[in-house]
């Protein structure tokens, strides 16, 4: 095969004890061009993506042929902190890659070229702070930003077919625009690119074929123009229309439908602090030396609060310091108006439940030799001393409402998708009754199904639980409309907050605006060829 060839999956078949995670899947990846494949969470796609480098899960049978005339193939995993190396800054990270393609200059000459080179790719990857991020360690990026760093690594490697999954999740509005522009720039090198994707906006722009993937097999092909405008399977149909919706059972924690004019109205003003179920006074937050959060208040009042801000602007930090996770700060976060220890090992076991958080790369934040189901049970035996048995049992149907099967959470977390496991995540923390509940990106990594039915949910557990307060992080306009406050962070800085109405429709700062804009315009499109 020549490198101006297509990449090649055909009639591949992936089973684990009998199970087909990849029941037949053929496809092309043409050179220059943006190949999609979208479906469910557990659809495959990220089997199907692995397999064009050819790995594939432990103990797997593969059958078919997967033929890649690129030596060097790129890949952006949808959580990228599983590849960046906890113990090595980013510097360490991409100088490993960069010096492997200046042996050939004279010693004195390739440092500034390993630098050059560096700065370069993260530039590419839309990382403008690229300098100050140099001297930071993975744990100290936000999920945007390792996502970039690990693109970063993929360009520098000069890769002939770049394998993307879910590179747009978790991004804001404008850091989603800069990817997307940036993926098409790949494409208009030459290197094919294939997408996996939830995000069906930045699909319908770039992409230039598209398969949709339902348990494991294609259902259906063609252009975005195609199937926007006319789907021919039901599933198809299903994800791509905005309106279709099913109504999930109510929240299991429930413990009666409460009448819907119990919602808070979007436009009521913003409660006493008295009321604030958490309250944040002068926080200040570092990373080392370096300061990255200043929150002089912030009120959370029961109901549903979100915070959004450009991936980096220290969301995840605010959220990781009301949980106990990030004690580096200054300043003082009150739960019903009795102050929180910093560090959650000195928080007590009713602390430590009142308080739960959704993290948003889910994978590793589960032990992976164990069931999930075990592991969600353990949440109501250890903060609130129910019996193993009826742990099990309300595990069980926590999952179950939140669309996870019996056969599914009795296996191991490596054998989840990572939107399953965002799900499972969520049930967790379900499990402890929290009086807070922070979602770190929980909707992001999900299809458009069931990112409906997850807020549809979170809804219902919002008004069935008036003293509950869900604490939303999201780039997702959609997902940040469940709110009946907003929070907008730039930069660790507090720039508006106020009604969620109000910063929807009438927002004062223009990164507001930006950020909770209808839908993001990316502006570019790589043509089809000939």
């Amino acid at each position: 095969m020549h490198l101006n060839e297509a990449a090649e999956v055909q009639d591949l078949r992936v089973d684990i004890d009998g199970r087909a995670l990849v029941d037949g899947v053929s496809l092309r990846v043409p050179p220059g061009r943006i190949t999609a494949l979208i479906g469910a969470s557990g659809s495959g796609k990220t089997t199907t993506g692995l397999a064009l480098l050819h790995e594939y899960p432990p103990g797997a049978t593969v059958t078919g042929e997967v033929r890649v005339p690129h030596p060097l193939v790129g890949y952006v995993p949808q959580h990228p902190a599983t590849v960046l190396n906890p113990a090595r800054p980013v510097a360490a990270l991409l100088q490993d890659i960069a010096r492997t393609q200046v042996r050939h200059l004279p010693r004195r000459a390739r440092c500034a070229a390993i630098r050059q080179r560096i700065l370069h790719a993260l530039a590419q990857a839309r990382l403008h702070d690229g300098e100050t991020l140099l001297h930071r360690y993975p744990h100290q990026l936000s999920g945007g930003q390792q996502q970039r760093v690990v693109l970063a690594q993929a360009l520098l490697t000069g890769a002939g077919l770049l394998v993307a999954d879910e590179p747009t999740t978790g991004q804001d509005a404008v850091t989603k625009q800069q990817v997307a522009e940036q993926l098409a720039a790949v494409a208009r090198e030459g290197i094919a690119v294939l997408l996996l994707s939830h995000d069906l906006e930045v699909v319908r722009t770039l992409a230039d074929h598209v398969h949709v993937l339902r348990a494991g097999r294609i259902v259906e092909s063609g252009t975005p123009e195609q199937l926007w405008s006319g789907p021919q399977h039901s599933w198809t149909r299903a994800l791509l229309t905005p309106a279709a919706s099913t109504e999930p059972p109510r929240s299991p924690l429930a413990p009666t439908p409460t009448d819907a004019g119990s919602r808070a109205d979007e436009t009521a003003p913003a409660p006493a602090a008295a009321k604030a179920v958490l309250q944040v006074r002068n926080l200040t937050a570092r990373h080392g030396r370096s300061t990255v959060l200043r929150t002089p208040e912030l009120l959370l009042p029961p109901g549903c609060s979100a915070l959004v801000g450009r991936s980096g602007s220290g969301k995840t930090t605010l959220a990781r310091c009301l949980a106990g996770l990030h004690r580096s700060y200054d300043g003082e976060i009150l739960l019903d108006g009795v102050a929180l220890p910093r560090s959650l090992r000195y928080r007590t076991r009713d602390q430590l439940a009142a308080v739960q958080y959704v993290f948003q790369d889910a994978r590793a934040a589960f032990d992976e030799h164990r069931p999930v189901l075990d592991q969600v049970a353990r949440t109501a035996v250890r903060l609130r001393a129910v019996p193993r048995s009826d742990a099990l049992t309300e595990a069980e149907r926590t999952l179950s409402t939140l669309g996870l099967p019996g056969d599914l959470i009795r296996r191991r977390p490596t054998e989840l998708s990572g939107g399953e496991l965002q799900r499972v995540a969520l049930a967790r923390a379900l499990l402890a009754r929290p009086r807070v509940l922070i979602c770190d990106e929980i909707t992001s990594g999900q299809d458009a199904v069931t990112r409906r039915s997850l807020c549809t949910l979170l809804a219902d557990l919002v008004r069935t639980h008036p003293d509950l307060s869900l604490v939303l992080i999201t780039h997702d306009r959609d997902t940040a409309t469940l709110a009946t406050r907003i929070a907008v962070l730039d930069d660790g800085h507090l720039v508006e907050q106020g009604p969620a109405g109000q910063l929807l429709t009438a927002p004062q700062h223009p990164l507001t605006a930006a950020l909770l804009q209808p839908a993001p315009d990316v502006g570019v499109h790589v043509p089809m060829r000939a």
